[in-house]
C-alpha cells in the first residue's frame, strides 16, 4: 500500500510541473514570444490544457473574478503540495 502511495505522490508531483508548463506556455503565447499557430506549439498547448482543464474549472467556479489575472493555478498546485505533504503522509502512517 506504501508503495502505491509513494506513486499517487510521484504523480501529482508531476502533474504540478504539467500545470506550472500550462501557465508558462500560456503567458509566453499572450505575449506573442510563442506564435501559437505553430503547429507543435499548438499542440502542446492543447495536451497541457486538456490535461489541466478539469481540475481548473471548478477551482474558477468559485473563485472570484480578478481581471487579468487567473488564481486557479495556484490554487491547484497548493491543494496538490496539501495532498503531498499532509494526506499522503499520514496515509503511509496508517499502512
Amino acid at each position: 500500500m506504501r508503495e502505491l502511495l509513494f506513486f499517487i505522490n510521484y504523480v501529482i508531483g508531476l502533474y504540478v510541473w504539467v500545470v506550472i508548463a500550462d501557465v508558462v506556455l500560456s503567458i509566453l503565447m499572450n505575449a506573442n514570444i510563442v506564435n501559437p499557430y505553430q503547429p507543435m506549439v499548438r499542440s502542446m498547448s492543447q495536451a497541457f490544457h486538456s490535461v489541466t482543464e478539469p481540475l481548473l474549472r471548478p477551482i474558477r467556479g468559485f473563485l472570484p473574478r480578478t481581471p487579468g489575472i487567473d488564481w486557479s493555478p495556484l490554487v491547484l498546485i497548493l491543494g496538490c503540495y496539501f495532498v503531498q505533504w499532509v494526506i499522503i503522509p499520514n496515509l503511509a502512517k496508517l499502512f
